[in-house]
């Protein structure tokens, strides 16, 4: 992953726009609370409009990182005391959504802070490359029951806890949220037709390692106006925590497939054991690999049922998801991928029957990698879990490089939202779905270290290749374990593929998988992965 060329005149020789956004507040070293929040009593002036860009952010967050990430200020009583079922009777007023007025395509609308978001975050609005604090007060909000006794009234906020964004994504007169940014460093998005499922980071650090898991955060966010009839907007964010700080931009677009793009400088406080850049978080709970394991009338549940990686070298890796009985971590090394991400493939109704989730329209994601990234690799995490509130899965890049303090890094990529469906015309056959079950013949005793895995593959080259030929052949790796029944054939009346794998393995073993359909001197398939963990 290249390093960041920042220039010194770039980043350092604005001092007066610098010093607008530098020591006035806890939640970055770079905010303006005594600006953003009006005295109890008194006039309160506006500031002025200070000049902003993403060089003057940068140059904020490198200055910040030579210090200590500072402690938030407390919250006022009444928003630090809100618990649970009060947060719940508290709702935006609809008419007060900024940028909202004739000609405009974009509504802003913040999340309230109290509950569980108790560090306030500060927001911004840039015009004409001037920034000034979008302040919001409690007559934005609606207090409902007992809740409107105990809010004082026109109080300035000390912050919120978020910002989302609504567009006219689906219908040319409904305003539909297409991104949220709320919770340390996560955001979400939706392409057309789409249901919020998994969640992006901005950073992850020391993901399910033996060292504590550091939580950077999204401490301010500036959010430049866009004008009449744009159909882009973007938003730029300081990151904050232990190790790093770090300087965001996003370029939001959206559309059937919602793209956001993104830039990311960070300066590091202190070395990080493992860094994650792009992570992704998502939700398996069961489908057809451990349907045995969950006594439920829907057929599957979960965001994301594979991890997609396409290499620089063409060649495209289908890693099945599961929900492990033990934490299972998986690295697929990788020299500048062209794309990663967490998929939801399976988009019937009937393989969830879940008609309040609607499993089938969630996202999902695809990190295409700007520049040179170098070499690392992709991380897969997986997580025990038995209730499908619990995000379980995270995946993301890992640079080779280790990090030290003083490092800065710049890196650009790209995501991807929406049903993403896979191209009818591809050249590969794609991974259509994945089962398991005991090994062995059906009707006959079953053998104890045995495992049966299923694989369909649909569509591309090997679709039109006859059912009798005998030019196509599975290619199989096993690791810890072999394989004792080996078949591939086209299943009647369709253009799918299946193998059927037998594999075993001694107890305790960590079996990994990985099979392919070749033929006429080439691979007509995705590369199928899978993890078993022999009991």
């Amino acid at each position: 992953m290249a390093q960041a060329e920042l220039s010194r005149r770039a980043l350092l020789g604005r001092g007066a726009a610098l010093g607008f956004f530098m020591g006035t507040t806890s939640l970055a070293g770079a905010a303006l609370a005594d600006t953003a929040a009006a005295p109890a009593a008194g006039q309160v002036v506006a500031p002025q409009p200070q000049p902003f860009d993403f060089d003057i952010l940068s140059a904020m967050m490198e200055a910040n990182a030579k210090g200590t990430s500072p402690a938030p200020q407390p919250l006022p009583d009444f928003l630090a005391k809100l618990t649970y079922d009060e947060y719940k009777m508290i709702q935006f007023a609809p008419d007060r959504a900024r940028w909202a007025g004739p000609g405009m395509d974009w509504h802003l609308v913040p999340f309230h802070v109290g509950w569980l978001f108790k560090e306030p975050v500060l927001v911004y609005e840039v015009a004409d490359g001037k920034a000034q604090p979008m302040p919001f007060t409690t007559s934005d909000f609606e207090y409902r029951n007992q809740l409107s006794a105990k809010v004082p009234h026109d109080f300035t906020l000390p912050g919120v806890a978020g910002v989302k964004l609504y567009y006219p994504l689906n219908r040319p007169d409904v305003f539909d949220e297409v991104i949220s940014f709320v919770g340390a460093s996560y955001f979400r998005a939706l392409g057309r037709d789409n249901l919020y499922g998994l969640s992006a980071r901005g950073l992850a650090i020391n993901t399910g390692l033996s060292t504590a898991e550091e939580f950077p955060k999204f401490t301010a966010f500036w959010m430049e106006r866009p004008a009449p009839g744009q159909t882009s907007v973007t938003a730029y964010a300081a990151l904050d925590s232990e190790s790093v700080t770090g300087a965001y931009r996003f370029v939001i677009t959206p559309g059937a497939e919602t793209v956001v793009e993104v830039t990311a400088r960070l300066f590091f406080r202190a070395a990080v054991e493992e860094l994650g850049v792009a992570p992704l978080t998502s939700m398996f709970l069961f489908s057809d690999v451990n349907r045995e394991r969950f006594d439920d009338y829907r057929n599957q549940v979960h965001d994301s049922d594979g991890l997609l990686i396409e290499r620089a070298s063409g060649d495209v890796l289908w890693r099945a998801l599961n929900n492990p009985l033990q934490l299972a971590s998986s690295y697929f090394s990788e020299a500048q991928p062209k794309r990663f991400g967490l998929m939801q493939r399976e988009r019937t109704f009937a393989a969830y029957e879940d008609a309040e989730a609607h499993y089938e329209r969630r996202p999902s994601v695809v990190v295409e990698p700007v520049g040179d990234w170098g070499q690392g690799s992709i991380r897969l995490v997986e997580i025990p879990s038995n209730l499908e509130t619990h995000d379980n899965i995270v995946a993301y890049w890992v640079p080779a490089r280790p990090v030290a303090p003083g490092d800065k890094i710049e890196l650009s990529y790209r995501m991807h939202w929406g049903m993403l469906d896979q191209p009818a015309d591809g050249d590969l056959a794609y991974v259509l779905a994945t089962r398991e079950g005991i090994g062995g013949p059906a009707g006959l005793e079953t053998p104890p270290d045995s495992r049966k895995f299923v694989v369909d593959f649909k569509g591309g080259l090997l679709a039109r290749v006859p059912t009798d030929s005998e030019d196509v052949k599975p290619v199989l790796t096993v690791t810890n374990g072999k394989a004792d029944i080996v078949t591939l054939h086209k299943i009647d009346g369709q253009d799918v593929w299946r193998l059927v794998m037998d594999i075993s393995s001694e107890p305790g073993a960590v079996v990994e998988l990985s099979a392919h359909v070749a033929g006429y001197g080439k691979k007509l398939s995705e590369v199928w992965m899978s993890q078993w963990v022999r009991s």
